[in-house]
């Protein structure tokens, strides 16, 4: 048996990929990795809102999926729209990395704070825009786009003074030097799945590659709280373009979540938390995504809709 693995092309991407692939033949699957560019990575002086926030990453790896051309795709599992089209599954996700945000820069004495000197910092991503408008109005945003490592050339260049990134994307390219302060999961409340890899099939996939794929890379603890944290992203039908923000842990068998929406400018923000049984992850993602619309969340949802 061997599982055609598609990725996408960059360094990071690749890392992921590669890491599918090794422990899949560590239980003696053969695997063949398919590279390929997604529009996301084609289209870089465009943001990620712009574009659409549906399939800006997977588009074309599903088309591969649909074809038969490849058996599996692996992606950041924030990259994945909330809903997939028909057709398609997550089969697994990975154990995830450490969650966080983490500022990145060359100067060692930059640090965010309410009170510390401004600087620039570059993210494309709305969530970290945002946040922070709303926590710390005295740091500039700059939209930077690209894998990591145009990211930190345009750093070099002087686009910006620092980075803001997942802590997960530094540590597996190897950046951990770079890494100035790692934020708090209360105020910087990361992406919805964040840190882990997402498998994603044609639901047509042969029972016997799913089952193998399955057993070597899904982390059920993991999966679990995915699962809610997507569920809360699904209810809101919101993609990777708009600054909602999700983290679920697991205590003493219950399923504790922490979610949110933002306004674009950062004035504006709801965020609640529920728990519930472990085993019951989708209905506490669903109940807490209805309730984040109840109480403000929709009017602002409206809003970035009408703005993008």
């Amino acid at each position: 048996m061997t599982i055609r693995i598609g990725t996408r092309k960059s360094k990071l991407a690749m890392w992921q990929a590669e890491f599918v692939a090794e422990e899949l033949n560590n239980r003696g699957i053969n695997v063949k990795l398919v590279p390929i560019e997604t529009k996301g990575d084609k289209v870089l002086d465009v943001s990620i809102a712009k574009i659409g926030s549906k399939g800006v990453f997977t588009e074309e790896l599903e088309q591969m999926l649909e074809n038969g051309d490849i058996d599996i795709a692996v992606h950041s599992a924030k990259d994945l729209q909330s809903e997939l089209p028909a057709g398609f599954e997550i089969l697994a996700f990975s154990e995830r990395e450490k969650e966080n945000d983490v500022l990145i820069s060359k100067d060692k004495s930059l640090k965010i704070h309410t009170d510390g000197e401004p600087f620039k910092v570059g993210t494309s991503s709305t969530r970290r825009v945002a946040m922070l408008a709303h926590y710390f109005p005295r740091i500039s945003v700059v939209e930077v786009r690209g894998n990591l490592q145009t990211r930190i050339r345009k750093m070099e260049e002087g686009l910006c003074d620092a980075l803001l990134l997942a802590y997960a994307g530094v540590a597996r390219m190897g950046y951990d030097e770079l890494i100035n302060q790692e934020l708090p999961l209360d105020i910087f409340t990361p992406a919805v799945g964040q840190g882990s890899l997402a498998i994603e099939i044609a639901a047509s996939l042969h029972e016997e590659k799913k089952n193998a794929v399955r057993k070597a890379i899904n982390h059920r603890e993991t999966e679990l709280k995915l699962i809610a944290e997507r569920a809360y992203l699904r209810k809101l039908q919101g993609g990777c373009s708009i600054p909602a923000f999700a983290n679920a842990k697991i205590s003493d068998d219950q399923l504790i979540l922490q979610a949110g929406i933002f306004s674009l400018d950062g004035k504006k923000f709801v965020r609640q938390s529920a728990s519930g049984p472990v085993d019951e992850p989708l209905a506490l993602g669903e109940n807490l995504g209805e309730r984040i619309l109840s109480i403000g969340g929709r009017e602002i949802l409206d809003r970035i809709r009408e703005e993008l």
